[in-house]
Parts: C-alpha cells; structure tokens; sequence
C-alpha cells in the first residue's frame, strides 16, 4: 500500500442529537469534540441528526426532525 494515501480508521463515538443514542465504532471521520467512553478511553465525538434510534423506520414512532429550518434555506437559496 501507498503511504499517506488512504485516510486514518479509527474508533470514533456517534452521538445522535435528537434522541441522546452513542455508539462506538470504527471510522474515517474526524472531529475536534472528545467524549469519555464507558472503557475510560477518550474518543473522538461526532454529532449526528438521525440513527436507528430516532428514525421513523426503525422505531415505527413519527418524529419530528428539525434541521435548522430546511425550508427557509432553500427558499433563500433558490428565491428569485
């Protein structure tokens, strides 16, 4: 394999902001925020809007999911 090439894999934390949800897992992804996990390790800590714990399809429970007001940013992008 190439050096510095393919991008670091490692174990980072996934936090879902709409229903509190954390899982560690192996990633590509990068982050400046830390969280202490259950083994006493630090991780890094990467913020995400929707998980298997908060989407509809998964806990069969309509919620809402604001996304910084979707609507107005496209009206605003695409106004003429």
């Amino acid at each position: 394999m190439k050096k510095n090439l393919h991008p670091e894999y490692k174990e980072v934390v996934f936090l879902d902001t709409s229903s509190n949800f954390k899982f560690l897992t192996k990633s590509t992804m990068k982050s400046s925020d830390t969280i202490k996990w259950e083994d006493g390790n630090e991780y890094p800590l990467v913020k995400i809007e929707v998980s298997s714990a908060s989407h509809p399809f998964y806990t069969g429970k309509k919620l809402f999911v604001d996304t910084a007001g979707r609507v107005e940013k496209f009206n605003k992008r695409y106004q003429k």
